[in-house]
């Protein structure tokens, strides 16, 4: 994901809203597109041309078309801006009166894309605290003339920006600032304020009252500092081959395809160098199937917990896929096809999902899909008992979510039926679902169909339907899979506290549990009491006859 510290600020040379402008976008929290425009002084509308042009790129950024890749949309676009400009002034004033410098940067995965008309400035200043100036002055070449610009947004109908690309790092710092900055202050004093995080607005006050009133024009800064970068755009952009067909036999980049492990010929069981391992491919070139399959592949490349199979994505591949390690074994619905699971096996499940879970959690995501066939069953060599695994990297999703798309409904918390995001507390309703089913071989709302509204009825207690459940994992379950959100868990670690601490387990009973139930003893006391005053109501009554 994307994450910069932003900061910027203008400042009117006079009282005046002034001439430049500037605004950025975090586009999908991946793409970071700023612009930066200094409408000139000499043109009667430069201001109007700066604030339209400002506008234009972060609206049509958000709404670029898909297929086209950065360099394109920002040639178009500035192409049509520039455009536009130019028609308006010679239509409403016969010359040239909508001008407008322009700096246009674009972040994508960890390349820098820059383009620049006339003499604001685009600079970046490396980890290492190096500073560039990416950007050219198109003015005149001449000390006397140096002002006057041979380059800018609406001056000529047509157009040829030039756009340079620039690798990016952790660390690095985006700048674009007005001439109105940048000629007050010297290379090395702009560099060192950058080094020292100081914001816009500091540096702009700082360079104003530092200078004489009648050397000031308007000045616009923005500040990036770059804090990550999203790696999936450049991933995705890698030009791989997605094959159409697959077939048995088929070597690719040295593993041999031996079989299909699903209907639809998308994920194998290969081989190479005598070592078995699985090879995903997407099941589609469509642009969400690929926006999908690369944010998998690099979720799964995260994953390091040995609660989940290793996944890795090769060097130098020749077409789009991941793979992954094979886990021999048979998923938890095939393994408890005849029979329930055992009390001990269900309390080590629990446990099983909660490392899991707790282990995506720490990256910021969440399993999305938890049920009994994305759990793989297997025994450990020379060892007794079962193990586990979670399988199915492609349901996983950041925690906070709004995915409707990802979980099987029988396993929905009520909640996520009502476009809620996706938490730790609807990931605990899966898992005591998923631990209800196990132990009981019964769900317990029923099972759900896609697109179907459920009614969440109270729930039969598991210890009712398998008497070899004790009462304390009854109520663990009961409260994971409580309708009402504040009655359930809102953490793993609540969860796995109870599942290590029998002992400790408070009796669990929903809001319309009789009080019979949840508190016999309380019970008969008001049941006694309101037993005595009618006794004595009736003596009462008898004597005062």
């Amino acid at each position: 994901m994307l994450k910069v510290q932003s900061s910027e600020f203008i400042l009117p040379k006079d009282t005046t809203t002034g001439d430049d402008a500037c605004a950025y976008s975090i586009i999908d929290n991946a793409l970071l597109v700023s612009v930066l425009c200094d409408g000139v002084g000499s043109a009667a509308r430069g201001g109007t041309a700066s604030r339209q042009c400002v506008k234009f790129f972060i609206d049509q950024f958000k709404n670029r078309p898909k297929a086209w890749d950065i360099p394109k949309t920002m040639e178009v676009f500035t192409r049509h801006i520039n455009s536009l400009l130019f028609k308006e002034s010679m239509t409403q004033y016969g010359k040239i009166e909508l001008l407008t410098t322009l700096c246009l940067a674009v972040i994508e995965g960890e390349t820098l894309y820059t383009l620049n008309l006339g003499d604001s400035r685009i600079y970046i200043q490396k980890n290492n605290g190096e500073l560039r100036r990416l950007s050219t002055d198109h003015t005149l070449d001449d000390k006397y003339m140096s002002h006057v610009l041979t380059l800018a947004c609406g001056l000529n109908e047509n157009i040829d920006p030039i756009i340079l690309t620039t690798p990016l790092s952790v660390g690095d710092t985006l700048i674009l600032c007005s001439d109105g900055v940048y000629t007050l202050l010297e290379e090395s004093e702009f560099n060192d304020m950058i080094k020292k995080r100081l914001g816009a607005r500091t540096i702009i006050h700082y360079t104003a009252q530092n200078c004489e009133a009648i050397n000031r024009d308007d000045m616009s800064l923005q500040i990036f500092y770059i804090e990550s970068l999203d790696p999936l755009y450049a991933i995705k952009n890698t030009p791989l081959l997605i094959p159409e067909t697959l077939s048995e036999g088929e070597i690719i980049d040295g593993y041999t395809l031996v079989s299909a492990m699903m209907e639809h010929k998308r994920i194998w069981k290969v081989v190479k160098d005598s070592e078995f391992c699985v090879m995903k491919f997407p099941l589609s070139d469509d642009e969400e199937s690929l926006d999908a399959f690369v944010r998998e592949a690099w979720y799964a490349k995260q994953i390091t917990h040995k609660a989940f199979g290793h996944a890795w994505i090769p060097s130098g591949r020749s077409m789009r896929y991941y793979l992954m390690e094979l886990v021999e074994g048979i998923n938890l619905r095939e393994y408890l096809k005849n029979r329930p699971l055992s009390v001990d096996n269900g309390v080590e499940l629990g446990k099983f999902l909660h490392r899991a879970e707790a282990h995506l959690l720490h990256l910021g995501l969440v399993h999305g899909d938890i049920k009994p066939e994305n759990i793989i069953v297997y025994q450990r060599e020379g060892e007794a008992g079962v193990d586990f695994k979670m399988v199915d990297f492609g349901s996983i999703v950041e925690i906070f979510s709004l995915n409707n798309r990802a979980g099987t409904p029988t396993y929905l918390a009520p909640e996520r039926f009502n476009e809620s995001v996706i938490n730790e507390a609807t990931e605990i309703f899966s898992i005591g679902v998923t631990l209800y089913w196990a132990l009981t071989a019964q769900f317990p709302y029923g099972e759900i169909e896609p697109f179907q509204t459920p009614t969440f009825k109270i729930p039969k207690r598991p210890s009712k339907l398998n008497n070899t459940i004790p009462l304390w994992l009854d109520s663990v379950i009961m409260r994971s899979i409580a309708v009402n959100p504040q009655l359930r868990y809102r953490h793993y670690s609540e969860l796995f506290y109870d599942l290590k601490a029998p002992e400790k387990v408070k009796p669990f009973f929903s809001g319309s549990t009789p009080l019979i139930e949840r508190s016999p003893v309380t019970f008969y006391k008001i049941g006694f009491i309101i037993l005595l005053l009618l006794e004595m109501i009736t003596f009462y009554l008898y004597v005062t006859k």
